[in-house]
């Protein structure tokens, strides 16, 4: 379960790069275009705009590639006896996925939640083994399963 739950987050971050990448591309050719047939201060408004979401764009880009390069470190074909990140944690029939905060997912109708070892529940969670419990907002969970 854990190489399916891998590969689907790395071909969702592939496609939110590839969605970026193609979105930068289209503004710098946008630019390009712009510049050869306008002057003025509409046409420097113009280009500071493009400008300024072309640099969020590789922000976030850059940010998409910081995270995909975490989840590409991770060994699916690894045990945990200690979760850890790279980690599938079943805690109250829920499954966490210690790698990096990104929406939850559904696999084999069951629904897996990936999240930062750095989060709340994250923290809590590093270095712990079945039998743990912890509370979160006045809910009891006990960790049933480690991969």
């Amino acid at each position: 379960m854990k190489q399916q739950i891998l590969k689907h987050h790395q071909q969702l971050l592939q496609d939110k790069i590839d969605v970026f990448r193609d979105m930068i591309s289209g503004l710098t050719e946008d630019a390009k275009n712009d510049a050869k047939g306008s002057a003025g201060d509409k046409h420097e408004t113009a280009l500071s705009m493009m400008h300024i979401e072309q640099e969020k764009l590789n922000h976030k880009l850059r940010e998409i590639l910081d995270q995909k390069a975490i989840l590409d470190k991770i060994d699916a074909s690894q045990v945990h006896n200690k979760i850890a990140i790279g980690s599938v944690v079943k805690a109250n029939s829920m499954y966490l996925f210690i790698s990096v905060a990104l929406p939850k997912i559904i696999l084999d109708s069951k629904t897996i939640i990936a999240l930062s070892p750095q989060s709340p529940l994250g923290l809590k969670l590093m270095g712990n083994v079945v039998g743990f419990s912890f509370e979160i907002n006045g809910s009891q969970f006990v960790v049933e399963t480690v991969e």
